[in-house]
């Protein structure tokens, strides 16, 4: 299994609170957050990672491509207008096989992600999961609905109220890029619309609960981040 890692965004949120590193080398406890999630996909025995990258920082390419990694890093350069597209810019490294996806900006805990893939296996028939966390701090959130099954009946407006929004992960089967020109011809314009699509199209999409995810989008994020990743430090 693979794992793709969007980190073509330009961090204007962070950028205007006076943040001048590309949001992909941001470092929180003295690790870049690209290299946090590429550490991450060893940890759960990826067999590679393929990451999308802007074209406006090339420091972001340079350290990718000059860092050692414990699994094979594709590099991608590309700037693209959101998520959706940089997901669909990673078809051609993601379509051979079932693979993990996940943004930059995601802090989650040391375990919480091997426990994720832990319960995806479990699900025989899953066209795709999403990660779901009850810790809600997000301007926007992503809010989604589940049934007895896990299986997701409702997101966004339908959902809202929900105790669970998107943790920022996900698993996909590469069946999902079937439905990439219905996307286009809709003129669908972000990840979470496209995730409303394969509900619509009847696609098998579950959500599995994890722990308190954070998503670096703004300074005030990145000292919530730190602390949070304190709390697994060993006494």
């Amino acid at each position: 299994m693979k794992m793709g890692i969007i980190a073509a965004g330009t961090g204007e949120r962070l950028a205007r609170g006076g943040v001048s590193i590309p949001k992909p080398l941001l470092p929180v406890r003295g690790e870049p957050l690209i290299s946090r999630i590429i550490h991450a996909a060893a940890k759960v025995r990826a067999d590679s990672v393929a990451c999308i990258v802007n074209d406006l920082n090339p420091d972001i390419a340079a350290y990718l491509r000059g860092t050692s990694w414990p699994i094979p890093v594709d590099v991608v350069v590309k700037t693209t207008p959101s998520s959706m597209e940089s997901l669909f810019t990673l078809a051609p490294l993601l379509c051979d096989g079932p693979f993990l996806l996940s943004t930059v900006d995601t802090i989650f805990g040391p375990d919480t992600l091997e426990s994720f893939c832990g319960e995806v296996l479990r699900l025989a028939d899953a066209g795709g999961a999403l990660a779901l966390t009850r810790y809600i701090d997000d301007e926007k959130p992503l809010y989604a609905v589940i049934d007895e099954n896990r299986k997701i009946t409702a997101m966004g407006a339908d959902a809202a109220g929900s105790e669970y929004i998107t943790a920022g992960f996900y698993f996909f089967h590469p069946g999902i890029f079937s439905l990439v020109d219905e996307a286009r011809r809709r003129k669908l314009t972000a990840l979470r619309q496209f995730l409303g699509l394969m509900i619509e199209s009847g696609y098998p999409l579950y959500g599995i609960p994890v722990s308190k995810t954070i998503d670096v989008d703004h300074p005030e994020d990145i000292e919530k981040a730190e602390a949070f990743l304190k709390e697994f430090d060993e006494p």
